[in-house]
């Protein structure tokens, strides 16, 4: 028989992600990120290849990330609200961690099996920092997928990109529970 643990299901039957806009100070300290990013580095990885790598964003930095959104969105030709939005999250933000997926080479595991485990690690860390009682939230957008931004803020190699930003501090409100799926028109159970 299995051992249940009902906190951590009711945990991740209510779990709720919270706005970045609504993110404040504090924010986690040294110590206690290190332990959320041992949490989510406790991932399946396909291989043991540890496809993904961590880059905390403090918030000395977040000046430096938002211009540099800005000046890519600009020189992509990106429309005046598109420039605004790429560079909103880093205005706003107080802590991130740029979750990176490293493409490792293998002949056993393929390239999307790393993308799926570097998605993973983003709702493990996501999930640990809301567990842990933060507010966080997954955000992606328009700078995690352009290449200049990727190089020019964060350094980033050919063979490595954003998998997300995961934006953690203190909520300054509780935001509504949102609307979930339907399970049964999502779900198919088979039997022969």
């Amino acid at each position: 028989m299995p051992t249940p643990n009902p906190a951590a299901l009711d945990f991740l039957l209510t779990r709720r992600s919270r706005p970045a806009k609504i993110l404040s100070e504090p924010v986690p300290d040294h110590a206690t990120l290190e332990t959320l990013l041992t949490a989510a580095a406790r991932t399946p990885d396909h291989g043991k290849l540890e496809p993904w790598r961590f880059i905390v964003l403090q918030k000395g930095a977040m000046p430096r990330l938002a211009q540099t959104a800005q000046d890519c969105a600009q020189t992509a030709g990106l429309d005046p609200e598109q420039v605004t939005k790429a560079r909103t999250q880093f205005d706003q933000g107080h802590l991130a961690v740029a979750v990176i997926e490293v493409h490792k080479s293998s002949e056993k595991i393929p390239h999307l099996e790393q993308t799926y485990s570097a998605g993973a690690v983003c709702l493990a860390l996501l999930n640990a920092a809301l567990a842990a009682g933060w507010g966080a939230n997954w955000l992606s957008g328009w700078p995690s997928h352009d290449r200049g931004f990727m190089q020019q803020a964060l350094g980033l190699s050919d063979h490595e990109r954003v998998a997300g930003f995961i934006h953690i501090g203190t909520e300054s409100s509780t935001p509504p529970d949102r609307p979930r799926p339907d399970l049964n028109a999502i779900t198919k159970w088979v039997d022969t």
